[in-house]
């Protein structure tokens, strides 16, 4: 793949992520661990520890709201075989390239909004926005600790105990739409509650972020073997999803999709699944809590 090919593979992607962040799949896990604990008398506690990946504070980010430079599309002969262009040609291209600004200008203003909107009104383009990130999370509760490693990812340790009286979903961030929870804890009758942790697969048609980030990391592995030139973009730091989901219960697990199924702890039913960037299956379990 020659570097011009690959430039407008990237940026096939990159426009695919963009798309994804505007419409509000834009937070990923990174390496972490999280636990769930739901008791017969309907007190949970749950915790998550490790990497959140902001895909808007990203240098990825950054490069689709910084337009696109010039670059003359290839020329063909007239069996369509690759050519040189000619200078006349090449002019051509730039004079339609040059008429169309107004609109790739307002096409970057309205993604721009659209970013703060989905970033509780935070200016991704800000020096700040990370600090500002960091400052939200820090002031609600059960984010007890928020650390922000730069280019969209932050170490945090959150922890929350209460009593389930109503549906329970994380992360829930101030202002900012939650349309891509990591862990969902719904309540239906008689006790019973079912876990989903669609967050938790990377591969999943529920979490379309997934296969994204997936397949920004593969053409990292393409400009490798290929030995890209430095005409090519970098690849952005995107961290991988790898970690562990565990509930532990009291209570009677009617349903689980686990591989090896429950295990018995000292504090109970225990289910546990490892979550790499090969996970399809979000991990799911029905719970009943009356007995």
């Amino acid at each position: 793949m020659t570097a011009s090919n690959f430039t407008r593979t990237f940026a096939t992607a990159l426009v695919a992520g963009l798309s994804l962040l505007l419409t509000g799949c834009f937070i990923t896990p990174g390496k972490f661990n999280s636990e769930l604990v739901l008791l017969e008398d309907d007190r949970f506690t749950f915790t998550y520890e490790g990497e959140i990946f902001f895909l808007g504070l990203s240098s990825l980010a950054e490069m689709g709201a910084a337009g696109e430079e010039f670059e003359a599309e290839e020329c063909y002969d007239d069996n369509y075989e690759n050519r040189e262009c000619t200078a006349a040609e090449i002019a051509e291209q730039r004079e339609v390239w040059d008429m169309n600004a107004p609109i790739r200008a307002a096409k970057a203003q309205e993604q721009a909004a659209q970013m703060s909107a989905m970033m509780g009104g935070i200016d991704t383009s800000d020096p700040q926005a990370s600090a500002e990130v960091a400052a939200l999370l820090s002031r609600q509760r059960g984010w007890e600790s928020v650390v922000d490693k730069g280019d969209g990812v932050f170490d945090v340790r959150y922890s929350v105990s209460g009593v389930l009286n109503h549906d329970f979903m994380f992360p829930v961030i101030e202002d900012v739409p939650s349309t891509n929870p990591f862990v969902q804890v719904i309540l239906r009758d008689e006790g019973v509650v079912r876990v989903n942790a669609p967050g938790f697969a990377a591969q999943n048609e529920n979490n379309p972020m997934g296969s994204m980030m997936g397949s920004m990391a593969g053409l990292g592995g393409m400009a490798a073997i290929s030995g890209q030139s430095s005409d090519a973009p970098e690849m952005p730091n995107i961290p991988a999803i790898e970690g562990t989901f565990t509930i532990v219960t009291n209570g009677q697990i009617k349903a689980n999709n686990t591989d090896e199924g429950p295990s018995t702890t000292a504090r109970g039913q225990e289910l546990a699944w490892q979550i790499s960037p090969r996970s399809k299956a979000a991990p799911t379990a029905l719970i009943d809590l009356s007995r």
